[in-house]
């Protein structure tokens, strides 16, 4: 055993860390990224390096300013951070004290919510979602009575000390409720935060519940520029809560947080400008969306194609492996979920372009033609 497996924190020995697109694939390698939801429109930006040899702000005023107009909440309410992935760290640490608090999931969901929760030392509660609810309408939405009794248990050995939930959902592609958010902060109102994921917000039809900060003291709100802004590599993300909330994230926030350079890129795609060509890259999303499920839903060998709200499509397959090798095979990269509860033999294809979507339909349609035929014979 080597010194550092010896004097790593002793529950850093079982932790397996989260699988991202990048890091289980060679970025190196020419392919048709369609495993990591990113947008396929990417977007020019004037840069001024003449701040470089200073160090960034910790909050920016102009980006938060910027992005309090966009989101229509208080400056005050707004935390600027590195992804909505620092903003999920800087929660648990924030508020869970190691070995003795939980924090709540959903599965299947966003899969760094459990990483930054070991990672920390905070325990896991799940609450699945109900996958196979007799109403159509309830699949895959929240077990809201479960949840409630869950929080308002107050003899639990753990103490659930935030909430997180998906919405749209990764990987499922669906809204939740809202009534089924309003009871989950009202049961939360005196235990915890209700943090709602909201990356895929521009993509959905649902009106984004950052509205209801004011009335919920307990309600956090996460966003990021990485998916419909299509600025995945300029890691810029946002936590938006109260006051109090912003105020204990700040302290154990880090000095310089986002890096002068994703501040100016940031600041830029805020304008009214850059927010009417990402509407309209969204709604470019929203037909190629449109297409891709009714093609995958005639495709023999598809057994369900998930409804998606976001820029990614879930489907379930005879085999999500072989699927997902074959595509590999001809440069093209999605997703297998089956690791995920309930997903499995899942496969998510995040929507490019109409000649991405073209390529990747035409692969599929070869793989599930060569399995007809091997079964035939």
């Amino acid at each position: 055993m080597s010194l550092a497996q010896q004097l790593q924190r002793q529950h850093l020995s079982s932790l397996v860390p989260y699988a991202s697109a990048r890091r289980n694939a060679n970025s190196d390698t020419p392919a048709l990224w369609l495993n990591a939801n990113e947008s396929p429109y990417s977007t020019d930006y004037t840069l001024d390096c003449s701040d470089l040899n200073r160090y960034p702000a910790f909050q920016s005023a102009a980006l938060n300013q910027a992005y309090a107009a966009y989101a229509k909440v208080a400056e005050q309410q707004v935390l600027s951070c590195r992804g909505s992935d620092e903003a999920i760290d800087l929660l648990i640490r924030a508020f869970c004290e190691p070995n003795r608090d939980a924090v709540m999931i959903t599965t299947p969901t966003y899969g760094m919510y459990a990483i930054s929760a070991a990672t920390q030392g905070a325990a896991v509660i799940d609450v699945p979602l109900l996958l196979n609810a007799s109403q159509s309408n309830a699949a895959g939405q929240l077990d809201v009575d479960a949840i409630c009794q869950r929080l308002q248990d107050i003899n639990a050995d753990l103490a659930v000390k935030l909430v997180f939930l998906c919405s749209p959902s990764n990987p499922l592609a669906n809204d939740l409720q809202p009534e089924s958010l309003k009871r989950v902060l009202n049961a939360a109102s005196e235990h915890a935060l209700v943090v709602v994921d909201e990356a895929y917000i521009e993509f959905s039809q649902q009106p984004s519940i950052s509205s209801w900060l004011n009335d919920y003291p307990n309600l956090v709100v996460l966003r990021t520029l990485s998916k419909a802004f299509g600025l995945a590599g300029a890691r810029c993300g946002f936590a938006l809560a109260n006051s109090d909330v912003i105020q204990v994230l700040q302290k154990v926030l880090a000095p310089y947080p986002l890096p002068e350079l994703t501040l100016q890129v940031a600041q830029q795609a805020l304008e009214a400008s850059a927010i009417a060509h990402m509407q309209a890259s969204v709604q470019r999303t929203a037909v190629e969306r449109m297409r891709w499920q009714q093609a995958l839903a005639q495709l023999a060998g598809v057994d369900h194609v998930y409804p998606s709200v976001t820029n990614f499509i879930l489907l379930a397959v005879d085999d999500a492996n072989a699927l997902v090798n074959h595509c590999r095979a001809d440069g093209i990269l999605i997703r297998d979920q089956s690791a995920q509860p309930g997903l499995n033999n899942c496969v998510r294809i995040s929507i490019g372009s109409a000649d991405q979507n073209q390529r990747c339909l035409t692969s599929l349609q070869r793989y599930f033609a060569d399995r007809h035929a091997a079964m035939e014979k």
